[in-house]
């Protein structure tokens, strides 16, 4: 069992991601508009939605989570910290987005995707962290849709991704507006890379 802020707890189901420095730091750099509907691509147990309603008392947030036992510990989540009006998990693949909501449903997208490349030495990676059913292209895709015009979509990868994840984002209308360099210690490599990318927005990107 984590404890959270605000007396909220998570629970997390064997294979999922642990909450870690991407979840954590994620949930920091998300700026939420008002009474923001979220759209978390790839929820898994449901860490990112508790996160930010355990900052924001205002938002919900509605996950799309593949794998079933992920999404049966998230709903699990739901239930013991009384969120069941606030959020709601949806086992699917998330190339399903378009299928299942209306364009512009959503103020705002967040997501920790996988990030281990496919291939044949992957199959014994865990299904969440690997990326052949989460790549840039998907992920960018199913967040314009869902997002309004002018929505953001928040995520964390990895710093090799950054040209990938730009151009997929470009390619469906929206551009980079902040980035955030991570690094483990002072001297160390850049790890990890946050991103905020804006529905409609034009070009300049602050770093």
């Amino acid at each position: 069992m984590e404890y959270l802020p605000n007396g909220f707890t998570l629970s997390l189901c064997p294979g999922a991601f642990p909450l870690s420095t991407d979840s954590m730091c994620l949930a920091h750099f998300v700026r939420l508009p008002k009474s923001a509907r979220v759209l978390d691509l790839g929820s898994g147990c449901g860490t990112l939605g508790l996160l930010l309603c355990a900052r924001d008392p205002n938002c919900t947030v509605t996950g799309v989570e593949l794998d079933p036992r992920s999404h049966e510990a998230a709903l699990e989540n739901i239930r013991r910290n009384a969120l069941d009006a606030r959020m709601e998990s949806i086992c699917a693949d998330l190339r399903s987005v378009p299928e299942r909501f209306a364009p512009g449903s959503f103020s705002c997208c967040v997501s920790n995707p996988p990030y281990f490349s496919a291939g044949p030495e992957s199959k014994a990676t865990p299904l969440a962290r690997r990326d052949d059913l989460c790549p840039p292209e998907v992920l960018m895709k199913s967040a314009a849709w869902a997002l309004k015009y002018g929505g953001d979509f928040f995520l964390v990868h990895k710093p090799e991704k950054l040209a990938e994840l730009c151009a997929a984002a470009s390619r469906h209308g929206m551009e980079a507006k902040r980035l955030l360099l991570l690094r483990h210690r002072p001297e160390s490599s850049v790890s990890l890379i946050l991103l905020q990318f804006r529905k409609g927005a034009k070009p300049g990107l602050i770093w």
